[in-house]
């Protein structure tokens, strides 16, 4: 195996992935950023979760909401459910991992906020019970998913957003998951701070 080389597909992989899913994902991406703006004019928060990358992903958006992501602005009211590891081992142990992110859900969420569960199979146990839990409060949910949306995919309902990367490959899905997210943080900026173009 040359390195070289191998390293040069991995980033062709990367580029052909974003560009046969570019036109099919926009509209999505640009229905969630409405839908999280919405929420955050109406004083609403976004609760994010996720495990091992998606966990990371999930981290990822709540900094960039409660910071700024590329323009100057307030922070808004986002919090990843993945980085309290007091409330996440305490779950596990007293209950099961399946519930470490629907007992905060149940705990943090309110109606009009916004669940962001990402999974890049759709078949992990903590998010769909996550899912679960935001409807129970009547919240909306954005998935991020790939494959073939797996359970979650199921879970969507039609206040819900679901975007779903169409591959097999975890790597390739969550360098999708993270322009997604980079594209949701410039809308809601840009309408935010009325620009538009």
């Amino acid at each position: 195996m040359d390195p070289v080389q191998r390293v040069i597909d991995n980033f062709d992989e990367s580029i052909q992935l974003k560009l046969e899913v570019r036109e099919i994902l926009a509209p999505p991406i640009a229905a969630t950023a409405e839908m999280m703006t919405a929420c955050f004019l109406a004083e609403g928060k976004i609760l994010s979760c996720g495990n091992g990358g998606s966990a990371g992903d999930a981290q990822h958006f709540s900094s960039e909401m409660l910071n700024r992501f590329e323009m100057e602005r307030p922070g808004l009211p986002a919090v990843a459910l993945t980085t309290d590891s007091s409330t996440l081992t305490s779950i596990a142990n007293d209950y099961q991992f399946a519930d470490i992110f629907s007992k905060q859900v149940r705990a943090l969420g309110q109606p009009g906020d916004v669940l962001l569960a990402i999974s890049t199979s759709g078949e992990s146990q903590n998010v769909i019970h996550a899912i679960d839990a935001a409807h129970d409060r009547d919240m909306r949910v954005v998935a991020l998913t790939g494959r073939e949306g797996g359970q979650i995919a199921d879970l969507v309902q039609e206040e819900d957003i679901e975007i779903r990367v169409p591959s097999w490959s975890t790597a390739r899905i969550q360098e999708v998951h993270l322009m997604i997210i980079h594209s949701i943080c410039d809308l809601i900026d840009r309408r935010l701070l009325g620009q538009e173009t």
